[in-house]
This record gives structure tokens, C-alpha cells and sequence, in this order.
């Protein structure tokens, strides 16, 4: 996102994008799968607890272990791109309009979307997806021999959903992902517009894909109820 908008996009494009973060998703569930199972995203860790007998006790701590990498990878883009910032809008960090930069981290609303019903229906939609996809490629009685290719999968998925629903909010599905570099840019320079633009987006990017997430769930053990977990 940084390359894109601050080279004027002649170092990347909508399509650049997606790839990123589809090897950055990939690759993170292979860093982190020894520590925590490969869990990036609140809403699937919560999806996990409530559908597969994830510990309970274990989603708060994971939540804010995800929001927190976030937060960090922010800084870390930042840092690396600094005098590109400095470059590009001389130091006024402005959310949106021409020289807007607060959107290299967080999500925000494109011009013709509602922050509900639209938005709040766009990360239900693009979550659940996730979720539904996420469900099936972990579930031995479906796919096994999805199991061992599961970063790539996951992360062609990640792809998958920002070339298909990127274009109304930027596909935020994870709260961590929208939240940490949200806080990152109010205390970077940004400031408290980073809440208010978009119509007060910022809540749906978190509440949008908890909701999607558990919807998800469902629709996978509803429409494939050999693979549903023992009851709870």
C-alpha cells in the first residue's frame, strides 16, 4: 500500500496489492504456526472458540497479541517509508483527499458506500468467506490433503477476497489488521480524524467481520454436516 500511493503508483497497483498481502497472510501463518497455530485474525480465533472448541480463556490474549502485531507492522512501514511520507505531503499527515496517507494502514469507506447497511455488509460478506474457506481447508473429514498446503491456500483465499470485494472498503476481515495500524496512525500524526472520517468507519472493520466470522461458521456446518464438530 505504501509503494503504491507514495510512488504515484508507478510501484504497484490494485492487483500488486493483493498479491502482497496474500504472501504476507501465507507467510505469517507459516511464522507463527509453532506459537500460536497460525491465528492472525480476531474474528477467526473468536469463529474457533465458539465452532471448534478453541480454549475460551485463550481469544482475549490472542486478540491483543494480533492487534498488537499490527500496530507494530504499522510502525514498521513507517519507519521504512518516512522520507517517503515527508516526500509526498511534507509532513501534514492528512486522512483522506489527494495527499491522504492514514489509508496505507487502515481501512476507509470508498465515496458511494454507507457505513450501514453497506459497509457493515460488505466485511460480514468478505469475513464469512474467509471463514467458510478456513473451516473447509483445516477439516480433515473434508479435505485432508488441503492441510499441508494450508498457508498457500489461506493466502490465495486473502487474494481471492480483495480482487473480488477490495474495492468498497479495502477488505479489512480481520479487525487486528484495521485496529493496530488505526491506533498507530492517531499517536504517529494523524490524529483523532482517523475515528471520525468515513462516517465513524472505524467500527465497522472490527464489528463487521466478528459478526462475519460466526456467520461463517454456520453456513459451513449447515451445508456440510459430516465435518461439524461434536456438540459443545
Amino acid at each position: 500500500m505504501a509503494q503504491a500511493k507514495l510512488g504515484g503508483h508507478d510501484f504497484g497497483s490494485f492487483l500488486s496489492i493483493n498479491l502482497a498481502w496474500g504472501m504476507a497472510v501465507a507467510l505469517g501463518i507459516v511464522v507463527s504456526a509453532a506459537g500460536s497455530g497460525g491465528h492472525l485474525n480476531p474474528a477467526v480465533t473468536l469463529a474457533l472458540a465458539y465452532h471448534r472448541r478453541f480454549p475460551w480463556r485463550k481469544v482475549p490474549l490472542y486478540s491483543l497479541a494480533q492487534t498488537a502485531g499490527a500496530f507494530v507492522g504499522a510502525a514498521v512501514v513507517y519507519l521504512t517509508y518516512y522520507e517517503a511520507f515527508a516526500a509526498y505531503d511534507q509532513g501534514l499527515r492528512a486522512v483522506l483527499g489527494p495527499t491522504g496517507t492514514a489509508g496505507i494502514f487502515a481501512t476507509y469507506p470508498a465515496p458511494h458506500l454507507s457505513t450501514f447497511p453497506g459497509g457493515f455488509i460488505d466485511q460480514i460478506v468478505g469475513t464469512a468467506l474467509l471463514m467458510t474457506v478456513v473451516l473447509g481447508v483445516g477439516d480433515p473429514r473434508n479435505a485432508s490433503w488441503a492441510q499441508p498446503a494450508a498457508p498457500v491456500l489461506v493466502g490465495l483465499l486473502v487474494t481471492g477476497i480483495g480482487l473480488a470485494f477490495g474495492f468498497n472498503s479495502g477488505y479489512a476481515v480481520n479487525p487486528a489488521r484495521d485496529l493496530g495500524p488505526r491506533l498507530f496512525t492517531w499517536i504517529a500524526g494523524w490524529g483523532s480524524d482517523v475515528f471520525v472520517a468515513g462516517n465513524h468507519w472505524w467500527w465497522v472493520p472490527i464489528v463487521g467481520p466478528l459478526v462475519g466470522a460466526l456467520l461463517g461458521g454456520v453456513i459451513y456446518d449447515f451445508f456440510l454436516p459430516s465435518a461439524r464438530s461434536p456438540a459443545k
